[in-house]
């Protein structure tokens, strides 16, 4: 894994999770499964925000589908759901497909 911080979103499983929470200082993970319209549609603006804040923050994406133990973990119970973690502990969420403006201005202040 690379140790810059990426300008597009990252693939988080239940296995790497722990290791790139840890990693990066700040890191949004986009919750998310295919067949879920709302999460296909905030696709865009999560890539939208990776290249935007590029080097401040780090995005990942996490198919539920497919890596269970973790949204469990922290009580993902509806998708898309961001988990905000900051030093390796998860400080917010947000839940819904909100407009990027939106979604700026709630993870501005973690920076």
């Amino acid at each position: 894994m690379k140790k810059e911080y990426p300008n597009e979103p990252i693939e988080i499983t239940d296995a790497t999770f722990d290791e790139i929470v840890k990693k990066y200082l700040l890191i949004i993970i986009d919750c998310w499964a295919p067949w879920c319209m709302p999460c296909r549609m905030l696709g865009p603006v999560i890539d939208s925000l990776a290249k935007k804040y590029a080097g401040k923050i780090v995005f990942g994406k996490m198919n539920v589908d497919e890596n269970q133990s973790i949204p469990q973990k922290y009580d993902v119970s509806s998708i898309p759901n961001m988990l905000i973690f900051k030093k390796g502990k998860m400080i917010d969420r947000i839940i819904g497909a909100l407009p990027e403006n939106a979604i700026e201005s709630k993870i501005k202040q973690y920076l």
